[in-house]
């Protein structure tokens, strides 16, 4: 394969930062592109780095015609359910605008390969579980829907222009980097094993368990939770994919198994030996009960399989971050 360089945007952000570790160590070469609204440079020093901002058409435009970019794998979104509930405006203008503002000049520049960081939040309330691709899209959160509307564009762009794209939605992020410095580290911090952790540090007086009252075995909400290095590796085999001349399509990520927010508390008293001190709260407007992954499409289309499944392994991997580094990255 002769080496390719492609545009990361959003690379200094979580997901972003581990597939760019990914990508080197499968020789492409990388440029991060963030705004570092929520990014963190620490997160990718020693890459080509380009601070600048989706909508900047004139910026993107030039990023990519002087570095001779193949192809680009976008992640450059703002992603908190709770948050596009109270802020719509602000994930419809930095998700779907920017989002559009990307394709524009990835049409205008020539290139023909995409990769789409998508979430499970398309779906909304699941009709069933493990839910596969085939299921109805309905997000129930602002969310989900910019999503949605990214995914119906790259769609109708590969029809229009011949544009190929791979969505990958996303069930739970989790875990750090098994052998790299670096984590999960939010400002604010809405996930669940990251505040886990905090907990059980001392950083944070107590959890708060949104809802008990869902149709669970112990009342709390169940999700899929999946180690970011699985997600990776995912991209790097999405974008090998279409290089290949796939076509179109989305895929699941997913660990294929749900742990309930009471499990992954235990989990964690159990890795790190401290007890996580919690007290329910109200549910969250828009958090469904369970979201739990059909990960078969992908396993079987292009050999895809999680790696790091157990719930324990990933909260070990997460807690060395946040016991190395237990204020994050270094503040910019």
């Amino acid at each position: 394969m002769r080496i390719l360089k492609v545009l990361v945007t959003g690379g200094a952000g979580y997901i972003g930062s581990h597939t760019a570790r990914q990508l080197a160590a499968e020789g492409y070469e990388v440029v991060i592109y963030d705004n570092l609204s929520r990014g963190h440079r620490e997160a990718v020093s020693g890459f080509n780095f380009v601070r600048g901002d989706v909508r900047d058409k004139d910026r993107l435009r030039r990023v990519i015609k002087e570095e001779g970019i193949s192809a680009v794998l976008h992640f450059a979104a703002n992603s908190q359910v709770g948050e596009s509930v109270e802020n719509p405006e602000l994930y419809y203008e930095n998700n779907v605008a920017g989002g559009l503002s990307l394709l524009s000049v990835v049409l205008e520049t020539g290139i023909k390969y995409f990769i789409f960081s998508s979430s499970a939040a398309v779906y909304g309330e699941p009709q069933y579980v493990p839910i596969d691709e085939e299921h109805t899209l309905n997000p129930t959160n602002p969310y989900g829907e910019t999503k949605v509307i990214l995914e119906r564009a790259l769609a109708a762009y590969d029809k229009a222009y011949n544009l190929k794209s791979v969505s990958l939605r996303y069930f739970n992020a989790c875990g750090a980097h098994m052998g790299e410095d670096i984590g999960e580290d939010h400002e604010p911090e809405t996930h669940l094993i990251p505040l886990v952790l905090k907990t059980a540090l001392g950083q944070r007086e107590q959890l708060i368990v949104f809802g008990k009252d869902y149709p669970t075995k112990d009342g709390t909400a169940v999700r899929d939770y999946i180690h970011v290095d699985d997600l990776a590796r995912a991209h790097v085999i999405s974008l090998k994919y279409l290089l290949d001349g796939g076509e179109t399509t989305c895929f699941n990520l997913g660990n294929g198994n749900g742990f309930s927010v009471l499990d992954v508390i235990k989990a964690a008293e159990k890795v790190t030996g401290r007890k996580v001190p919690y007290k329910f709260g109200n549910r969250r407007p828009g958090d469904p009960a369970i979201l739990v992954a059909s990960a078969e499409k992908i396993k079987r289309e292009l050999g895809w399989e999680p790696e790091i499944t157990s719930l324990e392994r990933i909260i070990q991997s997460a807690w060395e971050w946040h016991r190395k580094h237990p204020t994050g990255f270094a503040k910019r």
